[in-house]
């Protein structure tokens, strides 16, 4: 009985000292001031960034190891914000954070992934601004260096022009004679086709006129991979707003196509009894991407015609001066066919980028009977 006693008692003595030296050790750390022993230091402090540069180191951040009394891996963050933003309640809220990693005590920064935490916190592009940045030390609690101060002047990322090309079965997959997609934004390329009935649906994507370098389908048929032999597939025949985004590798297909609407267009296939049948269903136009232009050749009824975007009202043009080939965006005029017969159309708008500009202000047709 005396022996085990002095178990127990030996048992429970480990025990107190155990808890003793964790209570100790937690006081030791989250109770200890613990403080940066010098100031962050960095390469510079006055930053003219460029798109010339933007793949460049532009600045180093460089600070000493803080010591918490417990012998771990500390890690490292700096923290970037705006001078309006580090006082106050809400002190550094909404700074952008960039992970450093453990006991690691520098960090470069490209001039890209600075100029967006610039733009991104609200500095303007081709202006001079302050930010103020200051390094997070953690491990059971955070300390924090004092501030620096930096003066940056960001830039605007500019529209690269220029075209790939989009050879396919729906223009026999001559490479002089495919549809031309146009930069909107550095990397992403807008442009319009139209697959013909009977045609295929497959394609390639080519930086130049020529196929020493071209994209194929990757693991989906959304994903670009450089030289594949895998076509493209498009969803099926009709005409499409084709966007292409070489930064991410990735491609899109949306029916897409502007059309004639009115009486005139209401040929004597309407048999649905409708009095608006005309004005309710448009007849779509097909692309000619080597003209650059939506085009129909069809009978029309005399009567009143006009132009409208994917069968519906929201995007449609018509003449304030029905005596010229201009159109107006959300205008009530239409042109007036005086005789029924085969008439060619022709409907030509200059899209830059309609999702973040929207559509111009005119555009141009003709109405030729033949």
């Amino acid at each position: 009985m005396k022996k085990y006693i002095n178990k127990l008692f030996v048992l429970g003595s480990l025990l107190f000292l155990g808890t003793s030296c964790e209570t100790e050790n937690a006081e030791a750390t989250t109770l200890k001031t613990v403080t940066f022993p010098a100031n962050v230091e960095v390469s510079a402090s006055t930053l003219v960034l460029t798109e010339d540069t933007q793949d460049d180191s532009v600045i180093l951040f460089s600070w000493p190891a803080v010591k918490f009394p417990v012998g771990a891996p500390v890690n490292y963050t700096l923290q970037i914000d705006v001078i309006a933003d580090i006082t106050g309640p809400t002190a550094w809220q909404k700074s952008k954070r960039v992970e450093v990693g453990e006991d690691v005590l520098s960090k470069a920064l490209l001039g890209k992934d600075l100029n967006k935490i610039a733009v991104d916190l609200g500095l303007l592009p081709n202006l001079a601004g302050k930010l103020v940045v200051r390094v997070e030390a953690s491990l059971d609690h955070k300390v924090y260096s004092n501030p620096i101060t930096l003066n940056i002047t960001p830039y605007e990322r500019s529209v690269v022009f220029g075209d790939i090309f989009m050879p396919g079965s729906y223009q026999g997959w001559s490479i002089e004679t495919a549809a031309a997609l146009t930069a909107i934004q550095k990397g992403v390329y807008q442009g319009y086709m139209t697959v013909p009935a009977g045609q295929g649906l497959g394609f390639k994507l080519n930086k130049e006129r020529n196929w020493a370098q071209f994209y194929g389908a990757g693991a989906t048929n959304s994903d670009l991979k450089d030289m594949s032999d895998t076509d493209f597939g498009l969803p099926g025949e009709g005409s499409y707003q084709i966007k292409v985004n070489l930064n991410t590798l990735k491609w899109t297909a949306t029916p897409y196509a502007w059309g004639i609407v009115g009486p005139a267009s209401a040929t004597a296939d309407q048999t649905a009894g409708d009095a608006n049948y005309g004005w309710n269903h448009s007849v779509p136009m097909s692309y000619d991407h080597q003209a650059k232009t939506w085009k129909i050749t069809t009978n029309l009824l005399a009567g009143a015609l006009k132009f409208r975007l994917n069968d519906n009202w929201t995007v449609n043009y018509g003449p304030a001066d029905p005596s010229t080939n201009t159109i107006n965006l959300d205008n009530g005029g239409a042109y007036t066919i005086g005789e029924a017969g085969t008439y060619e159309v022709t409907f030509t708008i200059n899209e830059v980028d309609p999702a973040t500009t929207g559509y111009p202000a005119t555009a141009t047709c003709t109405i030729v009977k033949k």
